[in-house]
């Protein structure tokens, strides 16, 4: 029976890699693709907008099949703030792609889990361990590495890329706070509150859409739901200690869209720094399992 329930669940886990590198192919190659091309064109907030709008169609029997849960939010107020921070993150993110290579921004990316840390500490109260601030610490080298001279091109985009990190990290902090929230709710809440928020500076700043560019403006939240779908579906089969180190393979997805689409060449810095990054957060979580596995060995055995 055990062999068995091995077996199933190596399964799973193989069937949600298999998702989540579909995410992957879908958002970090192909809409991130799009996004970077009608950025262009179109304001980073109608290009939100479009693609919440998208979302929102999609999820609309989900919301009438769930409104008694909607009606009785537990926490309004504070789902407000946390879509408020969304919908900078993700304006942040669509301007980023406009005006960095593809590999950069998702590279300087890789530091949102430090601040998400830093923030969980201060606002939350969580206890972290000297072993992952040693980590944060040596990732946070790699960012300098990208950002000396010869890295990145420093201009509007580097703040971009700031607010997508500062806002997106306290998005996830306000995530946290609301464990008690419906997950439903709080997906409708993320939708309609895009649309909600990103729609004035959508209209004021709007660009009239050419025929032809709705083709890529509808895939860009074509994409963007069924990414979405993707990621869920990965993290319903898979444990998501297998999962966690394959979503860093995106650099190397974008990456590729980078070079194919605008003929982007990650520069070495941008690679170097992005490598030291990724093991010194992979190191990290690594080792402190490791010593959370101990303690767990520890206390079996002082038990009697």
């Amino acid at each position: 029976m055990t062999g068995q329930a091995e077996q199933a669940t190596h399964r799973a886990n193989r069937e949600g890699i298999v998702w989540v590198l579909a995410d992957m192919v879908l958002v970090s190659g192909g809409m991130t693709s799009l996004v970077k091309a009608q950025g262009v064109v179109y304001p980073a907030f109608q290009l939100v907008f479009i693609r919440a709008l998208i979302g929102l169609l999609f999820i609309l029997p989900l919301i009438w099949r769930h409104r008694h849960h909607i009606r009785n939010t537990r926490h309004p107020w504070r789902n407000i703030s946390r879509i408020s921070c969304n919908a900078i993150a993700l304006t942040s993110q669509f301007l980023a792609y406009t005006l960095l290579p593809l590999a950069t921004v998702n590279a300087l990316s890789f530091s949102r889990p430090l601040v998400t840390m830093a923030m969980a500490a201060a606002f939350l109260g969580e206890r972290i361990s000297r072993l992952r601030w040693a980590g944060a610490g040596v990732a946070f080298c790699g960012v300098l590495v990208m950002l000396a001279p010869g890295g990145v091109e420093w201009n509007a985009g580097l703040l971009a890329v700031a607010g997508t990190i500062v806002f997106g990290s306290l998005a996830i902090i306000q995530t946290r706070m609301l464990r008690e929230e419906n997950t439903t709710v709080m997906m409708v809440f993320y939708t309609v509150g895009l649309v909600v928020i990103t729609a004035a500076p959508a209209i004021y700043t709007w660009h009239p859409v050419k025929a032809a560019d709705w083709v890529p403006l509808l895939g860009i939240g074509l994409l963007a739901q069924a990414g979405q779908y993707c990621f869920l579906r990965a993290y319903r089969l898979a444990d998501a200690s297998v999962l966690a180190p394959i979503g860093y393979l995106s650099i190397m997805v974008t990456a590729l869209a980078g070079y194919i689409f605008f003929g982007e060449v990650p520069g070495s810095r941008v690679i170097f720094g992005a490598a030291i990054v990724l093991v010194a957060l992979q190191a990290t979580a690594f080792l402190d399992r490791q010593v959370g596995k101990r303690k767990l060995a520890r206390a079996d055995e002082i038990q009697p």
